[in-house]
């Protein structure tokens, strides 16, 4: 036993066994996200001091039909972010991978590129403005991102850096996922899942809630949406410098890695809104 060491949780990835069938925490994190967040953004909708004339954008009711949208858009965005984003040449050796969703694989990038486009379409077939829409879904995504998270930290995945602060643990992972760490195993590391839990997920959601709340920024389209995706940029790139990076990724290099990468992009995406819903307050 390491000193200062905490033991490691270690709980079965699967929740529920039914004979052949198998639920996993991972899986039950996504159902968990995409629910809650849709009651959360249905009690948005049905807050009418939150919007311009006391009027939402769409009715409560649209919010099932949203939902479908969401979960088609996270599923194949988030899947092939992660064969696009991190793992073009396993892919590429063996297409069929793709499919296997259940044996995991997912990027938030990519889900994130899938439930924007999701969005655009929900918002062109209902007829409600584009903008409105993706600052509810913005508002509501911290809360996928502390339950996904914390399915991290049950699997024991996306572990931390090594460390020798007295919270570091041992994870049991590590040199199967890593071949060339093996001979520094066993060795303490940061629980960066659960940081990230408390930042991108947490913390975020209550930025964001802030703003919705207290600072009438449904009224300002565009707005919610600008915050949170300077903010996860922040809190992702914050979080990379305790998260142990690929070292056989391209953009692992010194100081930056793939999260860091991927998210500096978000930032001027972010501005970019942020832009826009200054100019319609204005106009």
């Amino acid at each position: 036993m390491i000193l200062l060491e905490l033991p490691f949780p270690q709980i079965d990835p699967v929740a529920i066994a039914l004979g052949p069938v198998s639920i996993k925490w991972y899986g039950l994190a996504y159902l968990a996200g995409l629910i809650l967040g849709s009651v959360y953004i249905r009690s948005l909708l049905r807050t009418p001091r939150l919007w311009s004339a006391g009027e939402a954008p769409f009715l409560p009711a649209k919010v099932d039909d949203l939902l479908i949208y969401m979960t088609v858009g996270v599923i194949i965005g988030g899947r092939l972010g992660s064969v696009l984003l991190y793992e073009p040449a396993a892919y590429i050796n063996d297409p069929l991978k793709v499919l296997m969703i259940w044996k995991g694989g997912m990027s938030f990038h990519g889900a994130l590129l899938g439930t924007g486009a999701a969005a655009l379409l929900f918002a062109r077939h209902n007829k409600a403005p584009v903008l409105s829409v993706m600052d509810v879904c913005a508002a509501s995504v911290p809360i996928g991102l502390f339950f996904g998270r914390l399915a991290n930290f049950i699997n024991g995945e996306l572990f931390g850096r090594p460390t020798d602060v007295s919270w570091g643990m041992v994870f049991p992972n590590v040199a199967a996922t890593y071949p060339q760490f093996a001979a520094l195993e066993p060795i303490t590391r940061h629980p960066s899942q659960l940081y990230e839990a408390a930042l991108e997920g947490l913390a975020l959601l209550l930025v964001l809630r802030f703003f919705t709340h207290s600072r009438d920024a449904l009224k300002q389209p565009g707005f919610v949406l600008a915050t949170f995706l300077i903010g996860y940029a922040l809190a992702r790139s914050f979080c990379e410098l305790f998260r142990q990076p690929d070292p056989s990724h391209a953009l692992t290099m010194g100081v930056l890695t793939p999260g860091i990468a991927y998210s500096i992009p978000m930032i001027f995406l972010g501005l970019y809104f942020l832009y826009l819903s200054r100019r319609q307050k204005t106009s």
